[in-house]
């Protein structure tokens, strides 16, 4: 992977993540096939998200370029409001999302920003981690990530901070960019092996785009593998089974998934001070009023304010397991109304090593294909979440959190040997929403490398996949800033930049790799 990846550099950020609809807001009214040039678009990129927006933003900084960016979602402005689309810009409606089923610092365009709740267990659960000897780190995204501190989210002034808002939404005025919501791309049209545009379809009409240049499908970890493979691109055998004509054999396509999972450790409140009472059906109004009114109160935050990275045992050489804090209970993603004044953990490992894969259920672009995570398939990953469960336990069990601590809830006092912790973890552990790895990078020799270390489809030209489905293998935490990276580092390599290079930056090592902390 070392060498897949020289000259990329992935960063972690915070508990947003790659998560929600970012739907552009379109412009330009889409030409339909009959009137579409060859030549109208340089590019055409397919989906809005993390990635897409990066390069519909640097690759319009060139004026002789014309890109064309398509997304299947919904436009992220409401008569050019924020406010009436508060789903997808207030950072407290994160588990509406969640349960919807439709570098920072410095000058760059990504603002990033730290909890200002100032909440008393977000402080108590700082100070436990220390009394159980874990170092508090400045900067979990700078030179320590090894620890517990505070973390930096993708909020700026009270709202949520996509790639929408830092990279789409300043370029929108350029007249070389069209953006359309709402247009669903069915697939990747070919010249022999030549991609030279898309069809799609637009309020149900079928339409096509042509680009003179490349197709760049950033459709996310499972839109872009489906995509390829619905177009030609994928095992053949499968392909053949389905009556999809073959343009390329390239077997690694939907397979290599890989993703975060994690489990909550919740413990009950003694005092009424975490954000039980804030959902309640009044409270939550007052809430949303200050927020949509002035972009601040318990609105303007996730929640998620602190968290830690650290090494599951001695002998790991990084932080291998992830922590997030939140001042409350959730049951089912937010589906079922907290229950009682309690807060929680989220925790997981980082490196699973359960492997999973995606293929198409039919040929019609409309149905989601089949998707097989495999999670806790290896032994490894089972004893991984044991470490997980027992060293939050240690971290509750410290003098700062005495003052707060009720009973147990999840999983229970009761749950303590290692096969009752095993059947806890396999009945209640959820996805962090970190798919990722189902385009793998790598040389053309790896059977199962879908891109090279410059983002081309292997065996195809004019063809690029840029999103988090190119990672070898997941990151050691969340994907929404390696993700960014991703497509900034693709946007250079696309408009012949060289690669920048960091030297002599000092790497954090643990001061021994004896012990666990």
């Amino acid at each position: 992977m070392r060498c897949v990846l020289q000259g990329w550099k992935l960063g972690r950020l915070g508990p947003w993540g790659a998560l929600g609809p970012h739907g552009p807001r379109g412009i330009h009214t889409l030409a339909s096939a009959g009137s579409c040039s060859g030549g109208e678009y340089s590019h055409v990129v397919v989906g809005a998200g993390s990635a897409g927006c990066v390069l519909a933003n640097r690759l319009t900084e060139d004026p002789d370029e014309r890109v064309l960016l398509l997304e299947a979602g919904p436009k992220d402005l409401y008569a050019g409001s924020k406010r009436l689309l508060w789903k997808i810009h207030m950072p407290a409606a994160l588990v509406d999302n969640l349960c919807d089923d439709r570098y920072r610092g410095g000058d760059g365009p990504l603002h990033v920003s730290r909890g200002k709740s100032g909440h008393p267990l977000h402080h108590a659960f700082l100070e436990a981690a220390q009394q159980a000897g874990y170092p508090f780190t400045e900067d979990m995204n700078g030179f320590q990530q090894e620890g517990f501190g505070w973390m930096d989210m993708t909020i700026h002034k009270g709202k949520r901070w996509s790639t929408a808002c830092a990279y789409l939404h300043p370029a929108l005025s350029r007249p070389n960019l069209t953006a359309e919501a709402q247009t669903l791309v069915s697939r990747v049209l070919f010249e022999g092996t030549r991609a030279v545009g898309v069809e799609y379809i637009k309020n149900g009409q079928s339409h096509r785009a042509y680009a003179s240049k490349e197709v760049i499908l950033s459709g996310g970890v499972i839109n872009s593998p489906q995509l390829l493979m619905l177009s030609g691109v994928g095992n053949a055998d499968d392909l053949k089974k389905l009556g999809i004509p073959v343009v390329c054999h390239l077997p690694g396509v939907g397979q290599n998934l890989q993703d975060h999972l994690e489990v909550y450790i919740q413990q009950a409140c003694t005092h009424p001070i975490t954000l039980h009472s804030a959902q309640k059906p009044l409270r939550k109004v007052q809430i949303g009023l200050e927020w949509l009114w002035r972009f601040t109160g318990y609105g303007a935050t996730a929640h998620l304010e602190t968290g830690g990275f650290i090494r599951s045992q001695p002998g790991v050489p990084h932080p291998d397991i992830q922590f997030h804090f939140l001042p409350s209970q959730v049951i089912d993603h937010g589906r079922v109304p907290t229950q009682q004044e309690a807060y929680q953990v989220h925790v997981g490992p980082m490196r699973g090593t359960s492997v999973g894969w995606l293929k198409l259920r039919s040929a019609n672009p409309h149905d989601h294909p089949v998707i097989q995570p495999n999670y806790l398939s290896t032994e490894t990953d089972i004893d991984d979440f044991r470490h997980c469960v027992r060293l939050t336990r240690e971290i509750f069990a410290q003098k700062a959190l005495a003052p707060f601590r009720g009973k147990e809830l999840q999983p229970g006092s009761h749950v303590q040997s290692d096969k009752e912790i095993d059947a806890f973890v396999r009945a209640k552990a959820d996805s962090a929403y970190h798919p990722s790895c189902t385009c793998k990078m790598g040389q053309p020799s790896d059977p199962m490398a879908v891109v090279d270390p410059q983002t081309r489809v292997l065996g195809v030209e004019n063809l690029r996949v840029v999103d988090a489905s190119i990672m070898p293998s997941v990151v050691s935490g969340n994907l929404n800033a390696p993700t960014i990276m991703i497509a900034e580092k693709a946007a250079d390599i696309i408009r012949g930049r060289p690669a920048l290079w960091d030297e002599d930056v000092p790497v954090y090592k643990p001061r021994t790799l004896a012990t666990q902390r």
